[in-house]
């Protein structure tokens, strides 16, 4: 995610943090530093990152029960809004989606239930109507705000974990895209709802929360779309063919005149074999154009750290690979020699081909032409 910075490494999950979380941080101790000094700004901050802590630990539930599935998880990025741990697939098996959308609540649960012990009871309900209210004691307001998390995560809406649930229940009687059409749909009446709450109540939080309830519905949606189009149909038929290369012994001055006379704007570096070595993209050549000159090999510009996958790969693993991937992917062969390329544009190409034809495979009797290939 762009705007994050890596903070480490755990269980082979990066954990970054969005810039705007620090924003949060220095509006929580501006606030709380008005009402009472120095000491005040440092408590407010302290909650937050025992909160976030929370937050972070619901992600890693989610995480871990994804690894009992092999579904790795690249990255969990914290933002002023909560966590998103981006898992490589989202198991499509009812009763796999359903344990990993609870797990991360049931983590909640767990470190509720670890304070109530520690409190000696349950603490005063008016602690969860004002959780940044410093004159409650630390732990009982950590206490409400993880059964807070637990009810408000259950909600059956996209983005949230109940609206996986709601749609794991449902796949166990229904396809899965038509279960996620009616947990996207239950979603968005929940988020006009929301919002029209919101608006009469005068609260923007709420309105904020209902747009993020809308959007993330709506895109869940797209997304089983997306995957069931492209399920099966193989890497060739949408990668890209017709395009310029740069041999390892190129300048960056030879790069830019590629640039201005075609409309490409990423170029694979190639050796002898044709093997793919890098990709140089346009910001990687303007910025070798001004520090180190047109003179300058591509070698020392280029990103020699490139997503591949075979030309028999399916394009639903593309997609995959696209959104972990900084620029395009390259399709190679077993020996590494370069073949195609796969970029966003030219996959959301071949989706609105696939959804104008109305069925995502080859007619009887043969496959349809690649209209990306280059000629004979």
């Amino acid at each position: 995610m762009t705007w994050s910075i890596p903070l480490g490494r755990v269980f082979g999950t990066e954990i970054r943090i969005h810039l705007t979380f620090f924003l949060l941080l220095a509006w929580i101790g501006w606030a709380h530093g008005a009402r009472g000094g120095t000491e005040a700004a440092v408590s407010g901050i302290v909650f937050i990152l025992l909160l976030f802590g929370c937050v972070l630990l619901h992600e890693f539930g989610h995480s871990l029960a994804a690894r009992r599935y092999g579904i790795a998880t690249p990255d969990i990025t914290l933002l002023p809004i909560g966590g998103v741990a981006r898992l490589e697939r989202i198991p499509e098996k009812p009763s796999e989606e359903l344990v990993v959308a609870l797990a991360g609540p049931a983590v909640n649960v767990v470190i509720a239930l670890i304070l109530l012990v520690l409190l000696g009871g349950v603490p005063p309900v008016e602690v969860m109507g004002s959780p940044e209210n410093a004159d409650h004691p630390l732990l009982a307001r950590l206490f409400w705000v993880n059964v807070s998390l637990v009810l408000f995560n259950l909600l059956p809406a996209f983005p949230m974990d109940g609206g996986r649930v709601l749609r794991a229940l449902l796949a166990t009687r229904l396809p899965h895209r038509r279960a996620t059409d009616i947990a996207a749909t239950v979603g968005q009446i929940m988020a006009f709802g929301l919002g029209f709450l919101g608006l009469i109540a005068g609260a923007p939080l709420l309105v904020f929360v209902a747009l993020f309830v809308w959007l993330g519905a709506g895109a869940e949606s797209q997304a089983v779309r997306a995957r069931e189009l492209t399920r099966g149909i193989p890497a060739r038929e949408a990668m890209l063919t017709r395009f310029e290369i740069l041999p390892v012994s190129a300048s960056v001055g030879a790069a830019v005149e590629l640039l201005l006379q075609t409309s490409q704007t990423d170029f694979p570096v190639v050796d002898g074999g044709g093997r793919l070595r890098g990709i140089l993209t346009r910001s990687d050549m303007i910025r070798a154009l001004r520090e180190a000159g047109p003179d300058s090999p591509v070698l020392d510009a280029m990103q020699r750290e490139v997503r591949t996958i075979g030309p028999r790969a399916t394009l639903d693993e593309a997609m995959m690979a696209l959104q972990s991937a900084a620029g395009p992917v390259g399709v190679v062969e077993a020996d590494g020699r370069l073949v195609g390329l796969l970029t966003q544009e030219n996959l959301g190409e071949m989706l609105m081909v696939e959804a104008a034809r109305g069925a995502h495979r080859p007619p009887p009797g043969g496959t349809p032409p690649n209209p990306w290939a280059r000629p004979a």
